[in-house]
C-alpha cells in the first residue's frame, strides 16, 4: 500500500522537568524511544531550577558540586508540610548529554536545553551566592531549594552576572546543537530589585522604566547573544512584560493571550497552555489518584486540546503557532514510574493532537481514539514498560495514600473561553 502522512506541526513536544528531580541518564534515553515511537520529535529537557542544578559547567564546577543537591525534599503539597528527610541529587555530564543528544538525533528527535534565569535560579545561587542580590539578601546563606512553588531569590542584573551566564551557555552550546535554546524567563518576582540599590542603579543607567524592563533587557541581551552565535531564544510567555525581543520564540502557558499577541506580532509561538497539557496535573477525580494537584485533566480533554486559539483560526497568524508542547513538572513526580503514570496515556492522545489534522474539538471522535487505545495500544505500552495509568483508575501500587496534594479552587476553563 502507499501512505501518505504528515505532521500538523514542525514542534511537536515534550518537556520533562529534570531539575526537580533527577532522573537517570537510562531513563531519559528511554523517553527518546517513547517520544520517537510517539511521532513527538522535541526534548525540551528543564535543566536548572530552584531545587536543582544538572548540566555539568566545566568553567563553574560548584554548579553541580554544590548545586546538583538539595538536604531533603518536600513531599506533596500539604500544610504543615511532611518531609523526605533523605538527600536528593545527581547531575549529566558533558559527555551523558551528549550521548542523549546523538542518541536522540537517530531517532529524528531534537533535545532543547533550558537554563532558567533570571528566576528560578537558587540553586545557583546557593553554589555562587555573588550571583544574587547580595545588597539585600544573605545570598550566602542560601541553600539549594527543598521546597515547591514560589521563590523570590532570583539573579542580580550585573554584567558580571551575565558574563558567569555566557560561560555557563557557551559549553550548552557546544553539547547541544538545537538551533533553538530555552532560558526560562518565567516567574522572576522583583520584590529584590525593587528593594536593591544596584538594581535601582542598573534601571537609571540603562534608561529603563522599571523591573520589568530591566528582566526584558536580560532577556533581550541573551537573545542577542545566541543570534550571534546562529541560535534562537525561547522562553515562557513572560518574555513578553517589557517587551520581547527580536526574533524571539515563545512557549506560551499561562492560558493563550500570551501567544496569541506574540503570534499576532509576528513571533513563533509553541502552545503549552497549563489548563490544557500539563501532564503533572491529576487525571480524573477521586481520592485514589496519587498527589492529585492542579486541575483535572483527563484523557479525553487531552485529546480535546485545540493549539490554535479560535481568534487565529483562518488568519495569516496562525501560521506563527509552530506546535504544541506537553510539559510534565516533577514536584511530586519523583521516579520512572511516577513520570510514566502522568505521562501516559496522555501523551499518546497529545501526539495524535499534534501530528494530525484533526476535526475541532467537539467534533473530535474520542470514542475511536478510545476503541484504538483499548485493542492495540495499550498493549503496546504494556510491551514497552510505561507503567500508564490505567482506563479503570490506578493500581493499588501506583496509589501515594498519605502525601498530599493540591487541587486549584477554581473551575478549569477551556480553549473556547480563551480566544
Amino acid at each position: 500500500m502507499t501512505i501518505e502522512d504528515r505532521p500538523r506541526f514542525a514542534w511537536r513536544g515534550f518537556m520533562l522537568d529534570v531539575a526537580r528531580h533527577f532522573l537517570p541518564k537510562d531513563d531519559v534515553l528511554r523517553y527518546v524511544d517513547l517520544l520517537a515511537a510517539h511521532k513527538l520529535n522535541v526534548l525540551h529537557l528543564h535543566l536548572t531550577d530552584d531545587q536543582g542544578w544538572r548540566v555539568e559547567i566545566r568553567r563553574h564546577p560548584r554548579l553541580t558540586e554544590i548545586g546538583a543537591w538539595r538536604r531533603r525534599t518536600r513531599l506533596g503539597w500539604g500544610e504543615p508540610p511532611l518531609w523526605d528527610e533523605r538527600p536528593h541529587g545527581g547531575f549529566y555530564t558533558q559527555d551523558d548529554l551528549r550521548e542523549i543528544v546523538a542518541y536522540a538525533a537517530e531517532r529524528h528527535v531534537t533535545v532543547v536545553p533550558e537554563i532558567d534565569l533570571p528566576g528560578h535560579s537558587q540553586a545557583a545561587i546557593a553554589a555562587y551566592p555573588e550571583l544574587g542580590n547580595t545588597d539585600v539578601v544573605d545570598t550566602a546563606a542560601l541553600e539549594v531549594g527543598t521546597d515547591w512553588g514560589f521563590n523570590r531569590n532570583v539573579l542580580a542584573p550585573t554584567d558580571a552576572v551575565v558574563r558567569f551566564y555566557q560561560d555557563v551557555l557557551e559549553e550548552v552550546l557546544a553539547i547541544f546543537p538545537s538551533r533553538v535554546v530555552h532560558i526560562g524567563g518565567d516567574e522572576c518576582f522583583k520584590d529584590q530589585w525593587r528593594e536593591s540599590p544596584t538594581a535601582q542603579a542598573r534601571i537609571r543607567e540603562l534608561g529603563l522604566e522599571n523591573e520589568d524592563d530591566l528582566q526584558s533587557w536580560m532577556i533581550r541581551h541573551f537573545a542577542r547573544w545566541l543570534a550571534a552565535r546562529g541560535r534562537r531564544l525561547i522562553g515562557w510567555d513572560e518574555i513578553l512584560e517589557g517587551g520581547l525581543a527580536d526574533g524571539a520564540a515563545v512557549m506560551c502557558w499561562r492560558w493563550y493571550s500570551g501567544g496569541i499577541a506574540a503570534a499576532q506580532a509576528g513571533h513563533s509561538v509553541v502552545m503549552c497552555p497549563q489548563q490544557e497539557v500539563y501532564l503533572d496535573h491529576v487525571q480524573a477525580h477521586g481520592s485514589e489518584e496519587p498527589v492529585p494537584f492542579g486541575w483535572v485533566h483527563t484523557l479525553e480533554d487531552v485529546y480535546r486540546f485545540e493549539p490554535v486559539p479560535p481568534r487565529l483560526s483562518g488568519t495569516p497568524h496562525a501560521a506563527n503557532i509552530i506546535g504544541a508542547q506537553a510539559n510534565l513538572w516533577t514536584e511530586v513526580a519523583e521516579n520512572r514510574s511516577r513520570v510514566d503514570y502522568q505521562a501516559f496515556p496522555r501523551l499518546v492522545a497529545f501526539a495524535e493532537v499534534a501530528w494530525s489534522q484533526l476535526p475541532g474539538p467537539d467534533e473530535r471522535d474520542f470514542e475511536d481514539f478510545e476503541r484504538r487505545m483499548n485493542t492495540a495500544h495499550y498493549a503496546r505500552l504494556d510491551a514497552l514498560g510505561v507503567g500508564y495509568r490505567p482506563p479503570s483508575g490506578p493500581h493499588p501500587w501506583q496509589q501515594r495514600p498519605g502525601i498530599p496534594g493540591r487541587m486549584h479552587d477554581q473551575p478549569r476553563k477551556t480553549w473556547r473561553m480563551a480566544n
